[in-house]
């Protein structure tokens, strides 16, 4: 990262900051919820880590106050971005009642919340991505300004939710982002098992729209394509495809073990492009963060983590007979 490149794309020094400080939040958390996991107190995780310079990037491109998001999985640092809470996340990996996203119905990663525009998503991979362009058909038909927002993993652009969504956003040019996460792996098999096309972004001009892939382990490089597709969508220029290129630093998740089908070379290069310590390395070298700066904003966050954890451990669960509220049932 060349100094100063913040600058150029219209970022303070404050805000850079600030998407260090989510992404080091987002960062802690996950490890946080590892070590629950590991220690038999809550059930699953499944990681955000490796990707939260694409996430957070692409987040602070989007105007937080009337713009839809629907994130999948992985996306603890979209969802913090927009208003969720560490305390509502632990809430949520402890399955507890105040569980803002289920109610603790629902494995973590099943992100929503109304308040702050978070549309739910369910396990099938992909289904997000129609909802995402129907929201945006809607604010279209009435002329609201606001743009959605969609991401998943590169698996999920062989769905076939994500080829009718792209197909329909641009045909009648909707104002929905769609960003792929690309980790190089869907579960455990990898992308050149996946795709015959060299990029996922490859597959935008099929749809009449633009598709871009960016190395997804620099917040500042995501942030500033997402920012031109949102403001494409804004002026009515229809949809665009994002491509972020990025490593898995965890295994796909707490019951999955990628030993099996990564090699420690493999690994060991990922670790070594961990997106938290090359744009901490960027805010050294132009003077916005010393030792001092990140103990304190790290000691900050830890604080955030601790009590949260506290809070979400404690308190109670779901009634049993809560089980089966707002769920279908044929009579």
């Amino acid at each position: 990262m060349t100094l100063n490149r913040h600058t150029e794309i219209g970022l303070s020094d404050q805000q850079v900051l600030d998407m260090y400080e989510m992404m080091l939040l987002a960062r802690r958390i996950d490890e946080r919820m590892w070590l629950l996991n590991r220690s038999g107190k809550i059930p699953f995780v499944i990681s955000c880590q490796g990707q939260e310079a694409a996430q957070i990037g692409a987040a602070f491109a989007l105007d937080k106050e009337k713009d839809y998001i629907l994130p999948y999985y992985r996306d603890l640092g979209v969802v913090l971005t927009f208003g969720m809470t560490p305390a509502e996340i632990m809430l949520s990996g402890f399955a507890k009642a105040e569980d803002p996203n289920s109610g603790g119905r629902q494995m973590p990663g099943h992100f929503g919340q109304r308040k702050n525009r978070i549309v739910t998503g369910s396990s099938p991979v992909t289904t997000q991505v129609p909802h995402a362009v129907g929201i945006a058909l809607a604010a279209q038909m009435e002329k609201n300004n606001i743009v959605t927002f969609v991401s998943f993993g590169e698996g999920s652009s062989n769905q076939g939710d994500f080829h009718e969504g792209l197909n329909f956003a641009g045909v009648h040019k909707l104002p929905v982002i769609f960003l792929c996460e690309n980790n190089h792996y869907a579960i455990s098999v990898p992308i050149n098992k996946q795709l015959a096309c060299e990029k996922v972004s490859d597959r935008a001009i099929g749809y009449g729209m633009p598709g871009v892939t960016v190395d997804g382990n620099d917040p500042l490089e995501v942030y500033k394509v997402m920012k031109e597709a949102v403001d494409r969508a804004r002026r009515g220029e229809g949809p665009s495809l994002i491509e972020t290129v990025s490593h898995r630093l965890t295994s796909h998740s707490s019951d999955d073990d990628e030993r099996s089908y990564r090699t420690e070379d493999e690994l060991a290069k990922a670790k070594s492009e961990d997106p938290v310590l090359l744009f901490e390395a960027y805010l050294r070298d132009n003077g916005l963060l010393d030792d001092q700066a990140k103990k304190d904003m790290n000691d900050r966050i830890m604080k955030q983590v601790n009590e949260a954890t506290d809070y979400a451990e404690k308190a109670p669960y779901p009634n049993p007979e809560d089980a089966l509220k707002f769920v279908y049932a044929a009579e």
